[in-house]
This record gives structure tokens, C-alpha cells and sequence, in this order.
């Protein structure tokens, strides 16, 4: 049985667990009596936890918002939890500063006992991943917050933005919403000097500030979806327009929202069951021959000639390395 010491700080992790904790419940998982858990709560309040006392029928305890963090108890599972979503998000890019992770892991594992950061360094050193690690291009964490508070509250920012020329730009911006994707961080809104929808890579804002007034969010598709149809009908040197027959989950496999566009068109002559014209832009053809065999679905090109040359030029190497003993 834990002495009054270890049994306060079990009282704290659960208060931190959350919800309101009647006196009896609590009681109960501490293996005391109630005016025990009302003088482990006094001790909590002496070291300037904020712990709120709720009357009524379904009274008890809960944690209120204090001035600054409480010691945090956490669990072998909670404490797993919390380093490997460091990592993941470390390695995924999503992590605003990967010196913010890595201090926040240094923190947890100095104060966890020693048998649990044994199990623990045991499982993320025996631990791989199939995918590449993210490149490091994360926002400031000031201008993510300053967005993303602009975001909730409906209220426009100014931003300094570099675009991918190097062309430095004053903005101001009715952010929609705050996307991650492939291991960086958009923004997406209306550009109010152009009176259009544009994204933003956050990594690429120097300075956020906050401006006065609100803003109406316009209805429609998510931020997610207006960051992919973006992507898909960005200007690139190269306009590609294919007839598959397929399935959009046959085609999305290879050909995903971020990439290309898909709508219901008339089968060619001669053939028949759905077929769907497929848009995309690319800065180069090279690799689509390869990604249009991999559908394995019968398909036609509209445009561009070049592609049709190309993909000519793929099957037929193809066929001599089939030939080739």
C-alpha cells in the first residue's frame, strides 16, 4: 500500500485523467475515506494546484486551468503514447520546430522510472519505418499559432510570404484553415488583395499579425479538399487529359486527389462499362507511361501527343526486355 505521499500523487493522475471525480470514487481508488481525499485535495491547493471543488448531486473534484502546468503523471501507456507521436510527427515533418521535440522527449523520459524508460528506449530502438524521413521545412511555431488563432476566431492576417521564386510579398489573408500535408504546412483562404482562394506554405511566412474585423468562412469544401484541388489544377508546363475505364478507387490508387482530377465521361466507340476522363498538370511526362500501366485498366489519351509518343515508347521497351533471354 503507497504511503500518503505516493497516494497524493495518484489523486493528481487521476484529476488529470479528466472529468469530475466524486469524493466516493475517489475514495475508493485510493483505499481512504472521505475527509482523507478532502485532506489530499488541501495538500494539492498548497502546492498551487488548481483543483475546483463542484457541489451538487454529481459533485466532487475536477482540475480547473491553472496559471501554469501541473506535474504530469502519466502512465506506461500514456507515456508511449506521448514519445512516439513525437517521433512519428518528428519524422513526418509535422512537429512546427524539431528542437521543440526533441527537448519535449528528453523531458519525459529524464523523469519516468527507470524500468519504463528501459521498456521504452528498448521499443524505439528496436523500432523502423518503411517511408523516408520528412524534410525539415516546418513553420515558426509563432506564426502556426497566430494562424491558426486567426483560423478559430474568423479574423483576417497580415502575412510576409516568399513564393517559390524567392519573391517576397505582403499579404493580408481570410485563412480557412490550417492543412498538413506530406510533411508540411498550408494555409488555405482568400487572398483579399486579389479577391481569390490561394494556399500558402507556412514554412514560406516570415511574420503573422493579426488585423482588425472578421470574416465570413464561405461554404463549400473543407480545407483539406481545397489544398488538393489546388494542387491538381496548379499551373505546370504540362496539361494531360486521359479517358480511363475504371472505378475512382481503381484510378485514385495511383492517381490521388492531390494529383489529378476525375469526372464521368461517354465510353470511346467500340467499348463500353464506366469510364472517367482523368485531368492532371505535370512539369514532366517521364513518369506517367509507368503509372498508367500500373492501373492495368484500358485507357485513351486526349492530350498531350507527347505522352501518347512516350507511352508508345514505354510498351515497346517493355516488350523487348520480355523478349530479351
Amino acid at each position: 500500500m503507497p504511503g500518503p505521499t505516493g497516494r497524493v500523487l495518484t489523486l493528481l493522475e487521476l484529476l488529470q485523467s479528466g472529468g469530475t471525480r466524486t469524493v466516493a470514487e475517489l475514495a475508493d481508488r485510493l483505499g481512504v475515506e472521505g475527509r482523507t481525499v478532502r485532506r489530499y485535495v488541501d495538500q494539492l491547493l498548497d502546492l498551487e494546484v488548481p483543483v475546483e471543488s463542484v457541489r451538487g448531486r454529481y459533485g466532487g473534484y475536477r482540475l480547473a486551468p491553472g496559471y501554469r502546468l501541473p506535474p504530469l503523471m502519466l502512465s506506461d501507456d500514456e507515456a508511449l503514447a506521448v514519445l512516439l507521436g513525437l517521433v512519428a510527427g518528428r519524422r513526418a515533418g509535422l512537429t512546427p520546430e524539431h528542437t521543440a521535440s526533441e527537448t519535449a522527449s528528453a523531458k519525459i523520459r529524464r523523469v519516468l522510472p527507470k524500468h519504463t524508460a528501459r521498456r521504452l528506449d528498448a521499443l524505439l530502438e528496436s523500432l523502423d519505418f518503411t517511408d523516408r524521413p520528412g524534410e525539415a521545412a516546418t513553420p515558426d511555431t509563432g506564426v502556426l499559432l497566430t494562424v491558426t488563432d486567426a483560423v478559430r476566431h474568423r479574423r483576417p492576417v497580415s502575412i510576409r510570404y516568399t513564393d517559390r521564386d524567392g519573391r517576397g510579398s505582403e499579404r493580408t489573408l481570410h485563412p480557412y484553415g490550417v492543412v498538413a500535408h506530406s510533411g508540411r504546412w498550408y494555409v488555405t483562404g482568400r487572398d483579399a488583395g486579389i479577391g481569390e482562394d490561394r494556399t500558402f506554405r507556412l514554412d514560406r511566412v516570415a511574420d503573422a499579425r493579426t488585423l482588425p474585423g472578421t470574416f465570413e468562412a464561405p461554404a463549400g469544401p473543407a480545407p483539406a479538399q481545397r489544398l488538393l484541388s489546388g494542387f491538381a489544377t496548379a499551373e505546370y508546363r504540362h496539361e494531360v487529359t486521359v479517358r480511363i475505364q475504371g472505378t475512382p478507387e481503381q484510378i485514385r490508387a495511383r492517381l490521388p486527389a492531390g494529383i489529378a482530377t476525375l469526372e464521368e465521361c461517354e465510353p470511346p466507340t467500340g467499348t463500353d462499362g464506366r469510364w472517367l476522363r482523368v485531368e492532371l498538370r505535370a512539369e514532366r511526362l517521364e513518369w506517367l507511361p509507368a503509372t498508367l500501366a500500373s492501373l492495368d485498366r484500358p485507357f485513351v489519351i486526349e492530350r498531350p501527343d507527347e505522352l501518347r509518343d512516350r507511352v508508345t515508347a514505354f510498351a515497346a521497351r517493355l516488350a523487348s526486355f520480355a523478349r530479351s533471354t
